[in-house]
């Protein structure tokens, strides 16, 4: 009974270990292959809390760009909201003289990609 109890209670932990690494791993890639387009400054991916978890751009720029965003983004997300109870916001353009801002929403986190336009 014991060896059962712990084969069972191991394998779902291993599994989902595998699927966090294998998440992370496809999430990493992703973020290389946007770095890599022509014209992208940085991108930084932001927790629920307005918290940066990874970015390519400077602390200074990262901590400006995260915290300011979160808040545009959670308004806007109310907005949406407002408007349509069964609607929920998913993507949020800004396009300005010198930048165009792109973020992309989940429930827990925002991914914002920072490029120049004119590349």
């Amino acid at each position: 009974f014991n060896g059962g109890w712990q084969t069972s209670l191991r394998s779902p932990v291993l599994g989902d270990m595998v699927t966090l690494f294998t998440f992370c791993a496809e999430v990493e890639d992703t973020l290389k292959r946007i770095q890599g387009i022509n014209g992208v400054i940085g991108t930084i991916v932001v927790n629920a809390e307005g918290i940066p978890i990874k970015t390519t751009l400077d602390n200074s720029t990262t901590v400006q760009y995260a915290g300011l965003l979160h808040q545009l983004t959670m308004k806007a997300r109310s907005t949406v909201r407002d408007i349509d109870p069964q609607n929920d916001l998913t993507f949020l353009r800004i396009r300005s003289k010198k930048h165009e801002i792109m973020v992309s929403t989940d429930k827990e986190y925002l991914l914002i990609v920072i490029q120049n336009p004119a590349e």
